[in-house]
């Protein structure tokens, strides 16, 4: 049974924890602003000394995403927090794929992932040994079949996929993440190496998290609730997320059942 704690808050149940998963886009903020609620949370763990990582699907390295914090108004001792899923994919791709050619699949605002081998960037698909995905084409932001098109004679290669996300709220729009043009290429027999939530490199990658007990929260049953139960962590799910019109009509026990997923507890916004 998922406990609510909407009336008690966060600070009913720290204490039972040592260390803090939070993810940001959707709990911490919506793309457009900070979320105050979460902002005083994190202070408060802060002060009952337990640690936390911001830890985001975020195709970029840690610093770009901190930046883009600074801009929204966070303060630089919740920011240094950050783990992003890109730093991740980063350390794997200089450690195995450094001299390697790769066509990139994404916006421009995430070349900076790979900015120390952009020279191994190819501008043609049939021409590269791997498909580094960061997200979609700006022009192609709506469109998965052109993703299909585009993959057809080239489903031998492997991709890399540093956002396991199939989509986000960006404010009030949504929109579709690396891990939806991913699917389509999985779902085409191509063969994808994720970085990123539910997959546990990117939570022991972030922090020494042995022999702690864990709470994971996130509004996204598909990576910060799921990668949560693979790793036996407690989760908390944020419901004013990706999930709020499904939980909003079906309640949460039954939505997070469709998922395969299990919920500890439930917030509507995370709030101390």
């Amino acid at each position: 049974m998922t406990k609510n704690l909407d009336k008690e808050g966060l600070s009913s149940i720290v204490d039972n924890y040592q260390l803090f998963y939070v993810d940001l886009w959707g709990v911490v903020h919506n793309g457009v602003y900070l979320h105050d609620g979460a902002i005083k949370a994190l202070k408060e763990i802060t002060k009952k000394r337990k640690d936390y990582i911001l830890l985001t699907n975020a195709p970029r390295p840690n610093h770009a995403v901190r930046s883009f914090l600074e801009k929204l108004g966070m303060e630089k001792e919740i920011r240094n927090h950050v783990f992003t899923s890109g730093e991740a994919a980063l350390l794997y791709l200089k450690n195995n794929l450094f001299n390697k050619i790769f066509f990139h699949v994404g916006p421009p605002r995430d070349f900076d992932l790979f900015k120390d081998f952009k020279n191994m960037k190819s501008d043609q698909i049939d021409k590269c040994d791997y498909i580094l995905c960061t997200g979609l084409f700006d022009d192609q932001n709506n469109d998965l079949k052109y993703y299909k098109n585009l993959f057809e004679k080239n489903i031998e290669k492997k991709m890399i996929c540093t956002n396991p996300d199939l989509i986000v709220d960006r404010g009030d729009i949504r929109e579709f993440c690396a891990g939806s043009v991913a699917m389509v290429f999985e779902k085409m027999g191509g063969e994808v190496v994720y970085f990123g939530k539910p997959y546990p490199e990117v939570y022991n990658q972030s922090i020494d998290n042995s022999n702690k007990k864990i709470l994971s929260i996130g509004d996204n049953l598909n990576t910060d609730i799921k990668g949560a139960n693979l790793l036996n962590y407690d989760s908390l799910i944020i419901s004013n997320g990706v999930h709020k019109n499904e939980i909003e009509e079906e309640g949460i026990e039954k939505v997070a059942k469709s998922y395969e997923a299990i919920c500890n507890y439930i917030q509507s916004e995370l709030k101390w």
